[in-house]
């Protein structure tokens, strides 16, 4: 068995991660010494590791508990993170044609401003008008 401070430095996460999982039922302590202490079995820092490496993939912590909650009643959860795969690529798919949009408008903008060589300021007022109307790129980041 091993002590919560031991998991977190093997694993690379905070005391308090951990902690945080658990009341998010990701982990659970094997037991509790008399002391308080919280002990874990050393697949906890596999379970970890998987959350990970799950968080890097883009899964929120409620997805992971999900598939995590389908992996300890015995049931392979092939089905739901095969499920889970496709949203992200569906998601990031959308992000991609909003980009190619916004990057199309740009280089737009840019070839305008390269042709018209403004002196009085107009074409600056005028993009910044059309700037309204095209896609927010700050709000597409958001959405990650």
């Amino acid at each position: 068995m091993l002590k919560i401070g031991e998991i977190a430095k093997q694993v690379g996460v905070a005391v308090g991660t951990i902690r945080y999982y658990e009341t998010l039922q990701l982990i659970q302590p094997s037991t509790r010494g008399e002391n308080g202490y919280r002990y874990y079995k050393p697949q906890t820092i596999q379970q970890l590791q998987f959350i990970r490496q799950a968080q890097t993939l883009g899964f929120s912590l409620e997805e992971i508990r999900q598939i995590l909650t389908v992996y300890a009643e015995g049931t392979p959860p092939c089905s739901l993170v095969q499920t889970l795969l496709n949203q992200k690529i569906a998601s990031l798919e959308e992000k991609l044609q909003q980009i190619q949009t916004f990057k199309a408008q740009l280089e737009s903008y840019r070839d305008r401003w390269q042709q018209t060589h403004p002196s009085n300021g107009n074409e600056v007022r005028n993009l910044s008008v059309n700037c309204n109307h095209s896609p927010n790129l700050s709000a597409i980041e958001r959405e990650e």
